[in-house]
């Protein structure tokens, strides 16, 4: 793609990493084929290609609007389209670069702004997040329907962290809605990996990966979460840890470009790239060890496996779950539709809430062909938003292997 920036942009950095990224594209549309807004919107401009036409206009000094911004900030930034892209266009980290620009030319409304920063006020904080989920629960009976499905309902977990030392070591984040949300996915995966002879280790001052700052623009703000995590991890490493395990692969997809953020930090450079090769998601782990030791007994009915975006476009391990699940003797549900996004997406579900729920009706839809007694996925986000209009149990993976 031919490309002609304006000097603010031909002489910065970032500006000459969009140009190679945005030179990288060949038009082919291949993109459009797999990406989720597109087909349901069938406008050029909600797909990839035309956003990269809208972030280049931009880029060149061209005229920019409320509806440009509107066609990039309804981008799921799934990654559906990296996968089938044959040029290897890393649309991603230009679509970032393309929305904080676009929010210095165009100001948005005053409650979408103060939208976004009470998102950021609260979700990434564990406190704050689980303090307004206990109001949310005991306020739901007599809330307006459409909030009543975005609050889940309470857990309570029953078995607790194992206790036993082993000689091999991972870490693992615990997040911010997580621990709140689902507080049983890490206490599964600890006690899986206890059986395999792996303590699995939580750091208190470890928290939210930094994603949803990041991606809503406030990059400072993101990178500072990381090197918060960088510096709990840190000691960890230095003494032997040999992974860091991710249960939430929004998160995994996060940390694993920790490296990118963090590329022009002195001090966090080296560190960030160690953190970013040490982390994997919990299926990655697991599909190198001995699953005969964990005795599992798979109850009856089919299970459908719903692969978030992130753990198959970002992280590449798409078929991680389906391996480990068919090896540990569960019968699996036939699916349509993997590669799409079910609409959830971070903070998507709450600032494009009607393209997400349409999305959201077709996952369902896709998950529920072969009539599965339960559907399991690898990251938080999409599991409540999946159970907010699921009619059968949704929940981590991992659960399915944890037994007494």
């Amino acid at each position: 793609m031919k490309t002609d920036l304006i000097p603010l942009y031909k002489n910065s950095a970032a500006g000459l990493e969009a140009e190679q990224i945005l030179r990288s594209c060949v038009h082919c549309g291949f993109c459009n084929a797999t990406c989720p807004t597109y087909q349901e919107l069938n406008d050029e401009r909600d797909g990839p290609r035309g956003r990269i036409y809208l972030i280049k206009q931009l880029l060149e000094g061209g005229e920019v609007s409320r509806k440009s911004q509107l066609h990039l900030d309804r981008c799921l930034t799934c990654r559906s389209c990296e996968t089938t892209c044959p040029s290897g266009v890393e649309y991603a980290k230009l679509l970032d670069f393309g929305r904080i620009e676009m929010d210095k030319k165009v100001i948005r409304p005053i409650q979408e702004r103060w939208l976004r920063w009470a998102l950021r006020q609260v979700l990434p904080y564990t406190h704050r997040f689980n303090a307004l989920l206990k109001i949310g629960q005991l306020l739901k009976p007599v809330l307006p329907r459409q909030i009543q499905a975005k609050i889940p309902a309470r857990r309570t977990v029953t078995y607790h962290w194992p206790t036993r030392q082993h000689a091999r070591v991972m870490l693992v984040l615990a997040g911010c809605a997580q621990p709140a949300a689902t507080p049983a996915t890490n206490i599964a995966a600890a006690r899986v990996l206890d059986k395999l002879g792996i303590s699995l280790i939580e750091q208190t001052k470890a928290g939210c990966c930094g994603a949803l700052s990041y991606h809503l623009g406030a990059h400072e703000e993101g990178l500072n979460f990381m090197r918060r995590n960088i510096d709990a991890w840190w000691p960890a490493i230095e003494a032997g840890a040999e992974a860091i395990v991710m249960t939430a692969s929004g998160c995994g997809a996060m940390v694993q470009d920790y490296a990118y953020a963090l590329r022009h930090d002195q001090q966090y450079a080296q560190k960030a790239e160690k953190i970013s090769q040490m982390s994997k998601d919990i299926s990655e782990v697991l599909i190198g060890e001995d699953l005969s030791k964990l005795s599992v007994s798979p109850a009856s009915g089919k299970i459908a496996i719903h692969c978030p975006c992130t753990l198959q476009h970002a992280m590449g391990q798409g078929d991680n779950v389906t391996t480990i699940l068919k090896r540990a003797g569960f019968a699996l549900a036939i699916t349509k539709d993997k590669h799409l996004c079910c609409g959830s997406a971070g903070s998507y579900s709450i600032l494009q809430r009607d393209l997400s729920q349409k999305l959201l009706d077709k996952k369902m839809l896709a998950l529920s062909v072969d009539n599965p007694v339960r559907i399991v996925t690898s990251n938080v986000g999409c599991q409540l938003h999946l159970e907010s209009k699921a009619k059968v149990p949704v929940q981590h993976w991992i659960e399915l292997l944890e037994s007494d």
